[in-house]
């Protein structure tokens, strides 16, 4: 099946690119802003750039692609017209590290607080956590405590390290989880799973899908990276068609959940039924629809 039809995004995809008032934070690695792919993509970067093509801009490069690269390009590029910023906080990584990239949390709880601080509305987490600690654990808790409190949306991927369980990001109760499924429609078998992955968290693709690379070209692409990039996108499509719509209700839409859940392995995100929810949300209350319809910019699907 096509990655992007396995959760319902294309009919999403051809109504809306996205919005650029929908800001995306990514805090990854360093983004090949001048890749062909990203060319008329809305990117906020800092004013000092790595120049580093190592795993780590690899990664974020990919994610880019996923989230706002053009829909011409080979990549995903859910959601070309929305607003990227880039925080970059990983150093340089040899090649043969392993494909991922690590965060100290003292380092990644700053941005976060530096995030929700800049007005960003989503923000995307593709990484991994260093060695744990606990007052690195209070201050990362801290972190997304204040991130909920601003009001965004940060969406996590799970891991793909075959563990149950989770780590303080996955279990703190405002951020959504993403578990990576295969083609088929199951949770890939090294998935990352647990109760509070399972109880607030959705799936996505994480297989079939290229990428930008840092190198220029395109890139094999997979795993809860590329399916969290890919909620990130569904919610900033309905962002851009439902703006009125709260933080609540986004998350009940992409998560639907209306009830407690058991499984330790959460459901397939349908962006979608996501839509139809907040439609029919909206119709009940009335409300006008001010999101723009339409073909997408760049090449829309």
């Amino acid at each position: 099946m096509n990655p992007l039809e396995l959760i319902g995004l294309p009919r999403l995809m051809a109504r809306t690119g996205g919005e650029g008032a929908t800001r995306i934070g990514l805090i990854d690695g360093p983004v090949l802003a001048t890749h062909p792919g990203l060319a008329g993509a809305n990117l906020e970067l800092p004013a000092r750039l790595s120049t580093a093509r190592d795993i780590a801009s690899h990664h974020a490069t990919a994610v880019a692609g996923v989230l706002v690269g053009r829909r011409d390009s080979g990549a995903p590029g859910v959601c070309p017209g929305a607003t990227l910023v880039s925080h970059p906080i990983f150093a340089p990584a040899p090649s043969h590290s392993g494909g991922t990239t690590t965060a100290r949390q003292d380092v990644l709880a700053a941005a976060i607080v530096e995030m929700a601080d800049a007005g960003t509305r989503i923000l995307n987490l593709s990484l991994t956590l260093s060695p744990r600690s606990h007052d690195a654990h209070r201050i990362l808790q801290r972190a997304l405590d204040h991130a909920a409190a601003r009001g965004l949306i940060v969406v996590a991927a799970a891991g793909d390290h075959g563990t149950i369980g989770g780590s303080v990001i996955t279990r703190h109760q405002s951020v959504i989880p993403v578990v990576a499924y295969g083609l088929h429609g199951h949770p890939a078998a090294n998935a990352n799973t647990g109760p509070t992955i399972g109880r607030r968290g959705v799936g996505a693709t994480g297989a079939g899908m290229v990428s930008l690379g840092a190198d220029g070209g395109l890139r094999p692409f997979g795993g809860s990276s590329a399916a969290a990039a890919l909620v990130t996108g569904v919610i900033a499509l309905l962002w851009s068609e439902f703006p009125d719509a709260t933080h609540a209700d986004l998350v009940h839409a992409v998560t639907g959940s209306t009830s407690r859940r058991s499984s330790v392995v959460p459901p397939l995100v349908n962006a979608w039924t996501a839509y139809q929810t907040l439609r029919t949300r909206r119709d009940r209350q009335g409300g006008a629809h001010h999101g723009r319809s339409g073909q997408a910019p760049h090449g829309g699907r």
